[in-house]
């Protein structure tokens, strides 16, 4: 398996637009995105607001891509010395196998952080050191895997929603990066209060985080884990 990082517009742009549809006064990018667009963005209609938008963040990766290529680069190259050993040491944890040979990390300047649930893309913010990327890039890939996982034979009689799957996979994400011994040895400069914070965006899964700890540090395996989490998370 292989993590590469590239460059996608298309994509990225795809991924803007989801998200400021789910936030009604676009407020979720309103320091990330052109304010005078966003203030227009309730007067416009569906078809104009999407090309002004697209017209912006075109007209950023057209006058930054040089930055943009050096990221992807240093993103690569920092990577690249953990990338076999993290793929190879995720599947001794879990127990399963990724999805795809192959996996894509968009490099974005207006994302810091996304999965696709299941799918081969994650995005990761462009101006992070390289090496202090590799976690937050590490769990976005592993909230991809275990969404995958739950799409297996043994997980799919539980009929679990969307918002439950992503709950118990950023949880299960935080746990892997920073309660394994085996995952802490690709990011050894973060502090005891990073390996499984508690002050992420995320405060409606702080309590279900708590609860879950001593189950994970005791788990005979992952799976048992997972069906743990699937009927104290609700």
């Amino acid at each position: 398996m292989r993590l590469i990082f590239t460059i996608d517009h298309d994509y990225d742009f795809a991924v803007i637009y989801e998200l400021l549809k789910r936030d009604k006064n676009y407020e979720i990018f309103a320091t990330k995105i052109n304010s005078s667009l966003l203030k227009k963005a309730s007067s416009l209609k569906k078809e104009e607001f999407i090309k002004e938008l697209k017209k912006y963040t075109q007209k950023k990766y057209g006058s930054s891509s040089c930055f943009l290529k050096k990221t992807v680069r240093l993103y690569q190259l920092s990577w690249d010395e953990i990338n076999e050993d993290f793929f190879s040491t995720t599947e001794e944890i879990t127990g399963f196998d990724w999805r795809y040979k192959e996996y894509f990390c968009v490099v974005s300047f207006f994302n810091k952080g996304i999965s696709n649930w299941g799918g081969d893309k994650i995005i990761r913010g462009w101006n992070e050191n390289p090496y202090l990327m590799r976690k937050i890039t590490a769990h976005e890939l592993l909230i991809s895997h275990i969404f995958s996982i739950f799409e297996r034979k043994e997980f799919a009689r539980y009929h679990l929603s969307n918002d439950k799957k992503w709950k118990i996979a950023e949880i299960s994400a935080f746990a892997i990066c920073g309660l394994e011994k085996k995952m802490i040895k690709f990011w050894p400069w973060i502090t005891e209060e990073e390996r499984y914070p508690l002050n992420h965006n995320y405060p409606h899964i702080y309590e279900s985080q708590k609860k879950l700890k001593p189950f994970y540090e005791s788990k005979k395996d992952f799976k048992s884990f997972l069906e743990k989490a699937i009927k104290e998370i609700s």
